[in-house]
């Protein structure tokens, strides 16, 4: 497997201090031994892959799941856990250029149809998953993003035909916030969940439909036969008619020809609190229990968990190793006691990091690959996977299955990938993003 980040990104050590770990245990699978045939091959087991399997299951298909490690090591087991608006990063001025004020709407319709499908999903097969949130907080950086907190409640009462609500800084004791933010706007769509809980539930409801997964199963090549597909693992083979590729942040460049240089891995890491008393919640000022992120492009986010442990997470990791992933933690470390100096002396004993996914244009894909045959994928969620990612699962099956959608598909999200510039090398451009990013957060 060829992979844009060193060795170290791939193994166990940047999630063993994973807090969802400590609160859902893994479900043993065995690994893939010999050949077996299938209708849909599906390359990863998350929340995309997973929900595929699902789908084409309860539909009569026989899916089989390769999980490169179990499920939930990834980034569906490792996330903030916010199943929320997103998805994309484009405004919606650069979407009305780019594709239309029409395909936008619908790309803002299967934005809030994300967050509709994993509560569908959940209600459906009981997953318990520590739900909580109504809607989710933005916290203005800068003085001027609350005005620009005025445009977005417009946008979002257009796009999504919800109502936005305007926090000033004086009201916030009111609503439990606190922090040194310039406002607030409440979008009432979405809500937290515990990943884990709700990857290992979606696993279940897949299996229990007839999916069978694999544990310790990378995919090494895909391949087409003279029937569908060979997919190639250490120790067998799947033969199947159609494949899905749902690796995303953890994809391969020589998996398949159609996502060589098409994706951009990035590293993103969370601090989770020990348990809050009520003194140190007050002694702070944050009793919400809303998820909230800022207005930095290299966003900050963070909950107040229903055990009152806060969640902190923040953007912005370039390069992976022992002592990167130190440097890192510590960065979020210092802004999580910059945005909480009551708790500068509270432990936060669980740290970990994992990669989210970039396209090149900014958007996620779901379609048809150009590689020869029946080739699928479904990926770059731009750091917003539980819903999206989720949703676009359920998409790519009814493509494999040749169904109508009858759902929205936005014209953006069918848009073929885009090469990353410097190929292999694309890493390399990431500082210089980077560095636009931090100055444009000033």
């Amino acid at each position: 497997m060829k992979r844009i980040f060193n060795d170290f990104a791939y193994t166990d050590a940047p999630r063993e201090n994973c807090w969802w770990d400590q609160t859902c245990a893994a479900t043993d699978r065995s690994a893939l031994e010999g050949d077996v045939s299938c209708d849909v091959a599906i390359v990863g087991g998350g929340f995309t892959g997973l929900s595929a399997a699902l789908r084409l299951a309860e539909a009569g298909y026989s899916a089989v799941v390769l999980e490169n490690r179990y499920v939930g090591w990834g980034a569906s087991g490792r996330n903030g856990g916010f199943c929320c608006l997103g998805g994309g990063r484009l405004s919606d001025a650069a979407l009305d250029k780019l594709a239309g004020r029409e395909d936008r709407l619908r790309f803002r319709a299967a934005e809030l149809a994300a967050i509709n499908f994993v509560d569908a999903l959940i209600t459906r097969h009981g997953i318990d998953v520590d739900r909580h949130s109504d809607g989710e907080i933005e916290l203005a950086h800068r003085p001027k993003d609350m005005d620009d907190f005025r445009t977005r409640a417009r946008e979002v009462r257009e796009n999504y035909g919800l109502e936005a609500r305007l926090i000033d800084p004086a009201d916030f004791a009111a609503h439990g916030l606190s922090g040194p933010f310039h406002g607030a706007l409440h979008i009432p769509a979405g809500f937290a969940l515990n990943p884990r809980k709700y990857v290992t539930g979606l696993a279940a409801a897949a299996e229990n439909a007839g999916a069978v997964i694999y544990h310790d199963t990378p995919a090494l090549e895909v391949r087409q036969a003279a029937q569908g597909h060979d997919v190639r693992t250490p120790n067998g083979r799947v033969r199947a008619q159609k494949v899905i590729v749902a690796t995303n942040g953890y994809s391969s460049e020589d998996l398949v020809p159609g996502l060589s240089a098409r994706y951009m891995p990035t590293q993103s890491t969370v601090l989770v609190t020990r348990p809050l008393t009520e003194p140190e919640l007050d002694a702070a000022g944050w009793k919400s229990d809303y998820m909230s992120a800022d207005t930095r492009n290299l966003l900050h986010y963070f909950r107040l968990m229903p055990d009152r442990r806060m969640l902190f997470g923040m953007r912005g990791g370039l390069v992976t190793g022992k002592a990167a992933e130190a440097r890192a933690i510590a960065r979020v470390r210092r802004d999580f006691e910059k945005f909480f100096p009551a708790w500068k002396d509270v432990e936060t004993p669980y740290q970990w990091s994992g990669m989210v996914c970039l396209s090149r244009a900014q958007m996620p894909f779901v379609g048809k690959l150009p590689d020869p045959g029946a080739v699928y994928a479904s990926l770059c969620y731009h750091g917003n996977g539980v819903a999206m990612g989720s949703y676009s699962g359920g998409l790519v099956a009814d493509l494999v299955m040749g169904k109508p959608i009858d759902r929205p598909y936005p014209q953006v999200m069918q848009k073929p990938l885009r090469k990353f510039e410097l190929g292999r090398l694309r890493r390399l451009l990431m500082p210089f993003a980077y560095l636009g990013f931090a100055l444009s957060d000033h």
